[in-house]
């Protein structure tokens, strides 16, 4: 028979046991975990190793997304302002994160691999306007400052200017414009 001494014992050691185990918390701004290799961050438009971009403004990253978060406008390369090796470059290429879900479809449909999601995760913002993902910040720097591709970033779909009332200016996208 077991009596109520042993009883409380047999608590106690539980007790002591996960007393001296190591924390599952972890302090996060300090301490960071790594993402595993499966994880879905935030977008990045990769180089060739010569400084072209990869997208060529085919578009169909833009086409295979559920959300409608992708806005992809192509232009013309030209032998003067060559930007990737095919006839045509991304323009203006925007991510609304916003209505990004991370499906990774975009990942898959890209015939040049030009997007991929890293693994960034840290996608805060303090104001509506900082969910637009323009092209210059998604594109990886160049490997050597004298092979960038520079160029305006012209304003897109979703990153154009409305005026709101008494003055104040924001950025959003806007579903109604084409």
């Amino acid at each position: 028979m077991v009596t109520w001494p042993a009883r409380i014992a047999e608590g106690l050691s539980v007790t002591l046991r996960h007393l001296f185990r190591r924390p599952v918390t972890v302090q996060y701004p300090e301490v960071k975990r790594p993402p595993k290799a499966r994880f879905r961050g935030r977008h990045h438009l990769r180089r060739y190793e010569n400084g072209l971009e990869r997208c060529i403004g085919c578009a169909l990253c833009a086409a295979a997304c559920p959300a409608d978060a992708i806005f992809v406008e192509a232009g013309e390369n030209t032998n003067e302002a060559r930007y990737s090796p095919g006839e045509r470059y991304a323009r203006v290429y925007e991510i609304n994160l916003l209505r990004c879900i991370f499906c990774g479809y975009c990942e898959d449909a890209c015939p040049t691999n030009a997007i991929v999601l890293g693994h960034d995760y840290e996608l805060a913002f303090y104001e509506r306007g900082e969910n637009i993902y323009t092209k210059a910040m998604l594109l990886d720097p160049p490997p050597s400052p004298e092979l960038a591709t520079p160029q305006a970033d012209p304003e897109g779909r979703f990153a154009h200017r409305a005026i709101l009332p008494e003055g104040l200016t924001t950025r959003f996208g806007d579903p109604m414009k084409g």
